[in-house]
C-alpha cells in the first residue's frame, strides 16, 4: 500500500515528542482521506503524552479539550489538535463519558471511536498503517459501519447517528445496514443533543455535493421528523404546474442545485417552502393555493435556526432571502420598479437572490430557466453602473440637513427621509441638495406638521 505523505512541516512539528520518547500517531478522518485518495487538510493526532507533557513541548497551547484530553497545538501557522490515548467509562447523558481513562496504547484508544473508516492510524515513526477494525475493507466496499456494537456507540453519543448520515453523504457511501436500524431506533437519543452540535454536522453537510443524500436518510430514520419536524411536514404535499416533488423533496433538490461554496443559500434553498404546509388550501373548484407561503417559510426557519443556535447574522441572512424569493420579474417593468427592487433587496444580496431562484427552478422539474433572470440582472447591473440611489444613506442630504433646514430630530425625520428615497427612486435625477430639502420642507408643512 502507499506510504502516507509526511510533509516537512509535519516532521519538523512530531520531533519534539520523538525527543521526549513519545509516541505519535496520525488519526481519523486525514487517513481515512488519504486512504481514498482525497486531499488531506486537515491532521489530528494521538499520543500517549498527557496534556500537560504536550504542553510542556510547544510555546503556544490552547487547551481545547484538555479535561477529554485533547489540546490544540499552535505550530508555525498552523493548529493540530493533539489527543492523549484514552478509553471511556460509562456514558450516562448519551454524550459525555462518567470519567476519561489514559492510557499508554494506541489499540485500546481506536477500539472507542465512532466508525470503522475514522479508526484508522499512522504511526508517524514507521509509517505503519494501524488498522484493526477492516476500515480499510469498508472505505474499498463505501460503507459508513459502527465499530462493534452500533446501539452501544450511539448509546455513547447520540450524535454519532446524525455524523455516520454526514459521513455516508460526503463520502456518498451507503450505511451498513445494522448501523442504519440502530439509528432507526436510537434516534429519539438526538433530542439530547445540543443545537450548536447538531449545527455544526447541518453546514458540513451542507458543503457535500449532494446534500440531499443526507436529508433522505434523515427522513427514512425518523432524525428529520425529530429534528425538523417543520420539513418533514411536506412530505405529501403535492404542488401545481410545474412541480414533480413533493413540497419536502423540492427542498431537497433545490438544495442540491444551490451553490456548494454558499452553505447559507443552501439553508435558504432547503427551507424556502416549508410554509406551503401549512398555508396550503384547496377551494371549491378543486384549485390548490399556497398564499404568502413565504412569510410562513420565514416563520418556521426562524424557528428552526434558533434551535441550531445560528448567529444573527446567519439568520438575518437566510430569513431575507427566504422572504423574498417569490418575485416575478417581466419585461414591462419600469426603471423605477427594477430600483425599488434593489433597495428592497440590497445590492448586496442579488447575487444569492438569484441563485436561490436558479435553485428553486432546478428543484421544481430539473431545469434552469435563465433567460428571464439575465434579462433582469442586465437591467439590476445598468441601474447600478449609473450610480442611481438604493438607499438613504446615498441621498444628497442627511439627517443633519434637514435638522438644520426645521425638520425635526425624532420619527418624523425617517418618515421625510423615506419620503425623498421613493422620490429619487422614481426620478434619480432629483437626487440633489436643493431638491430634496424643497421637497422634504413641503412634505413635513403639509403632511406631516399640520396632522
Amino acid at each position: 500500500m502507499k506510504r502516507f505523505p509526511i510533509s516537512r512541516k509535519i516532521s519538523r512539528f512530531v520531533k519534539p515528542f520523538f525527543e521526549n520518547g513519545y509516541s505519535l500517531y496520525v488519526v481519523g478522518g486525514a487517513v481515512r482521506d488519504w486512504a481514498i485518495s482525497r486531499n488531506v487538510t486537515d491532521y489530528d493526532f494521538a499520543t500517549d503524552a498527557t496534556p500537560q507533557q504536550v504542553m510542556s513541548l510547544f510555546s503556544h497551547v490552547i487547551p481545547t479539550g484538555i479535561d477529554h484530553g485533547t489540546v490544540t497545538v499552535m505550530f508555525a501557522g498552523d493548529s493540530y489538535e493533539v489527543t492523549t490515548f484514552r478509553i471511556d467509562d460509562e456514558y450516562l447523558d448519551s454524550r459525555h463519558p462518567k470519567n476519561v481513562s489514559f492510557i499508554a496504547n494506541i489499540e485500546e484508544d481506536l477500539k472507542r471511536r465512532d466508525f470503522t473508516i475514522n479508526a484508522l492510524a499512522v504511526d508517524v515513526s514507521t509509517n505503519e498503517l494501524i488498522d484493526l477494525h477492516e476500515g480499510i475493507a469498508d472505505l474499498k466496499k463505501r460503507i459508513v459501519r459502527a465499530i462493534g456494537d452500533p446501539e452501544k456507540r450511539f448509546t455513547e453519543d447520540a450524535l454519532r447517528m446524525l455524523r455516520a448520515i454526514r459521513f455516508s453523504c460526503s463520502l456518498e457511501f451507503t450505511i451498513e445496514e445494522k448501523t442504519k436500524e440502530a439509528i432507526k431506533k436510537l434516534h429519539p437519543l438526538l433530542k439530547h443533543v445540543s443545537g450548536e452540535r447538531i449545527h455544526i454536522e447541518l453546514f458540513k453537510i451542507l458543503e457535500s455535493r449532494k446534500p440531499s443524500i443526507a436529508f433522505s436518510l434523515m427522513h427514512e430514520t425518523k432524525i428529520l421528523e425529530l429534528l425538523f419536524p417543520e420539513i418533514s411536514m411536506g412530505e405529501n404535499i403535492t404542488q401545481k404546474g410545474m412541480h414533480r416533488y413533493s413540497v419536502m423533496e423540492h427542498g431537497f433538490y433545490s438544495c442540491d442545485a444551490a451553490p456548494r461554496n454558499k452553505p447559507l443559500v443552501r439553508l435558504a434553498a432547503l427551507l424556502h417552502d416549508i410554509g406551503k404546509s401549512v398555508v396550503r388550501k384547496v377551494d371549491e373548484n378543486g384549485e390548490v393555493t399556497f398564499h404568502r407561503h413565504e412569510a410562513e417559510s420565514v416563520k418556521m426557519a426562524k424557528d428552526i435556526m434558533l434551535r441550531l443556535k445560528c448567529s444573527r447574522q446567519q439568520m438575518q441572512k437566510v430569513l431575507h432571502l427566504i422572504e423574498h424569493h417569490m418575485f416575478h420579474y417581466t419585461s414591462d417593468w419600469t426603471d423605477a420598479a427594477v430600483r425599488r427592487f434593489i433597495c428592497k433587496v440590497s445590492i448586496d444580496q442579488i447575487d444569492d437572490l438569484f441563485a436561490l431562484r436558479t435553485a428553486d427552478q432546478i428543484g421544481t422539474d430539473g431545469m434552469a430557466k435563465p433567460a428571464n433572470l439575465i434579462e433582469f440582472s442586465k437591467r439590476i447591473q445598468r441601474e447600478i453602473e449609473l450610480k442611481n440611489v438604493f438607499t438613504v444613506k446615498d441621498l444628497a442630504v442627511n439627517g443633519n440637513d434637514l435638522a438644520m433646514a426645521g425638520i425635526p430630530k425624532n420619527k418624523t425625520m425617517g418618515l421625510v427621509l423615506n419620503e425623498l428615497l421613493e422620490t429619487v427612486l422614481n426620478d434619480p435625477s432629483m437626487n440633489t441638495r436643493e431638491h430634496l430639502l424643497e421637497i422634504a420642507l413641503n412634505f413635513y408643512n403639509e403632511r406631516i406638521k399640520l396632522v
